[in-house]
């Protein structure tokens, strides 16, 4: 099953190679915290990340590379592309807040096990959200049982005087297994344009990451192995 979802994403995406990029964003940032659940406390984590719209609709990838004071160096990475109904001309996608709705697809990669998620996605126009994404997926797990998924992302951006502000995230909230519990993740940064006052062309962001993951990873906190993280990180990010 897994194999034959990857050779269709691998089909959508050669298919989509001679698109045209109507924006795209690449960021690098540097967090570093000490209240991290199931393994080190303590890490550091430097993450890439690019996102793009396209013709034929829009792309998302981040990669994690993560340096707990263990000296236990791990990378994490996902993908996510989502194929646009209206772009590619399946369907008039627009009803009410839905301002369109997409073949939507996650790969979770790390150097124990891939997951492949796939679903349909909504982009909702909500008033002064930059964005506002709600994404419907089944998850084909490696190494345990398939379940459901849930994921809500946003972009806020405001403005304090005339200091600039943006508040974004992402709402996971996955299914039980047989073996694993349903959980909960809520990652969201409030993030200050701090390059407004250097006055560089970059944009370069300071501010927190907040991480609130109810049963990390599927593992039911108890009190010998606490898994519910509050998680509250230092975080740089460039824009380029």
């Amino acid at each position: 099953m897994k194999q034959n979802l990857l050779l269709l994403c691998l089909l959508l995406c050669s298919a989509s190679l001679h698109s045209e990029v109507l924006w795209q964003d690449f960021r690098v940032s540097y967090l570093t915290g000490n209240h991290y659940r199931l393994g080190d406390n303590n890490r550091d984590i430097y993450t890439f990340e690019h996102a793009a719209a396209t013709s034929w609709g829009d792309s998302f990838f981040f990669l994690d590379h993560i340096r707990p004071d263990s000296g236990d160096v791990a990378n994490y990475a996902e993908w996510a592309p989502r194929w646009s109904f209206s772009k590619l001309g399946l369907a008039e996608a627009k009803w009410g807040l839905i301002s369109d709705v997409t073949f939507a697809t996650t790969v979770e990669m790390s150097s124990q096990t891939t997951h492949l998620l796939y679903g349909v996605g909504f982009n909702l126009d909500m008033a002064q959200f930059r964005y506002f994404q709600v994404n419907l997926y089944r998850r084909n797990n490696e190494k345990r049982s398939d379940n459901w998924q849930t994921t809500i992302t946003w972009g806020l951006p405001f403005a304090l005087g005339d200091q600039e502000f943006l508040y974004d995230g992402f709402l996971d909230w996955a299914s039980a297994t047989q073996n694993h519990n349903a959980n909960l993740n809520m990652t969201s940064q409030l993030k200050w344009l701090l390059s407004k006052a250097l006055n560089t062309e970059d944009k370069i962001y300071l501010g927190f990451e907040y991480v609130l993951w109810l049963n990390k990873f599927g593992v039911k906190d108890r009190p010998n192995l606490r898994s519910d993280e509050y998680n509250l990180n230092l975080l740089l990010k460039w824009h380029f």
